[in-house]
């Protein structure tokens, strides 16, 4: 399927593919919410860019919860401009497979995003989620501002003590401020909208994260 071999060895920058200066064309509108995916959007709107392995599942989290303003899917962390699918896949672009999400903080709580993000997948299992193995598949949040990463750490401190009561082991989730997005291709965004029967590599450990959950039971 793929055009390279995939690796679970982090690209260097000066061996990363060379990419392009074009970007992606995307649709003008989200096939489910009917919402813009590019910007601008809305005054108001918070922004907080997610790794969860394949993009295709993890795009539908999101775009299902109240408050989500719009989704879309695409390619960030590494150090290639606009690349393809397949240049993602070979492990030569440094990207992870990722999914911006747009959102209402009136509505939703960056916290109550951050949940989704610990729950819907095992940020534990370094670069692979699954049966999907490669760093294009690894955990990262992507947040804008102090404020972001101040409540990504603290939310992560509290998943880990929860994972670690269950027996998983060490989170190794990225967590970095956030860089260029790159807008995966047309056929990519909203895909499980658009064939309801396909792939979904997504699972979470099924351990509850208690970020956001005022008086949340410590075991």
């Amino acid at each position: 399927m793929f055009l390279f071999e995939k690796t679970v060895k982090m690209v260097s920058p000066e061996k990363a593919l060379r990419g392009r200066d074009t970007p992606m064309r995307v649709p003008e509108r989200h096939v489910v919410l009917g919402t813009p995916l590019v910007p601008p959007f809305p005054a108001g709107m918070e922004q907080l860019v997610v790794g969860m392995g394949c993009f295709w599942g993890a795009e539908r989290v999101f775009w299902k919860a109240d408050g989500v303003y719009t989704t879309a899917v695409g390619y960030t962390g590494g150090y290639t401009p606009n690349p393809t699918y397949e240049e993602v896949c070979s492990g030569q672009t440094g990207h992870t497979e990722a999914v911006l999400v747009v959102f209402d903080p009136a509505v939703i709580s960056l916290e109550d995003v951050l949940r989704l993000f610990w729950e819907g997948h095992d940020p534990t299992q370094g670069n692979r989620q699954g049966n999907d193995v490669g760093t294009q598949y690894r955990s990262a949040v992507y947040f804008a501002g102090e404020a972001q990463r101040e409540a990504v750490e603290a939310s992560k401190a509290m998943f880990q003590a929860e994972l670690s009561k269950a027996g998983y082991g060490t989170i190794s989730t990225e967590i970095a401020e956030a860089g260029p997005f790159y807008y995966a291709e047309d056929y990519h965004q909203q895909y499980l909208a658009k064939n309801p029967n396909g792939y979904c590599g997504l699972g979470g450990t099924g351990v509850a994260c208690p970020v956001g959950l005022k008086g949340a039971p410590s075991s």
